[in-house]
């Protein structure tokens, strides 16, 4: 492993989600061995990545914005989209 290469620490956040039928993967994360804010991505079945711009300074807040998500967008506008942003 090359020295500049980046570890990561997962949240218990992390992992499988499945709604409508449709399976995604979720993944929280930071810099392994800080304290630092989390990332909030969604892998769609296909591998498109869905990350936010914005940091959240709990795993659990990370979460809360993803269920959120789904509950006003629903899981399917995870589907079928480049790799792309959201604020």
């Amino acid at each position: 492993m090359a020295e500049n290469e980046q570890q990561y620490e997962f949240s218990e956040f992390s992992g499988e989600f499945v709604d409508d039928g449709v399976m995604v993967i979720i993944g929280i994360y930071r810099p392994a061995g800080t304290n630092g804010d989390w990332t909030l991505e969604v892998v769609d079945q296909e591998g498109y990545s869905t990350v936010w711009d914005d940091l959240f300074a709990t795993d659990r807040e990370a979460f809360e914005e993803f269920l959120a998500t789904i509950q006003r967008d629903g899981i399917r506008s995870f589907l079928d989209q480049s790799i792309h942003t959201v604020h």
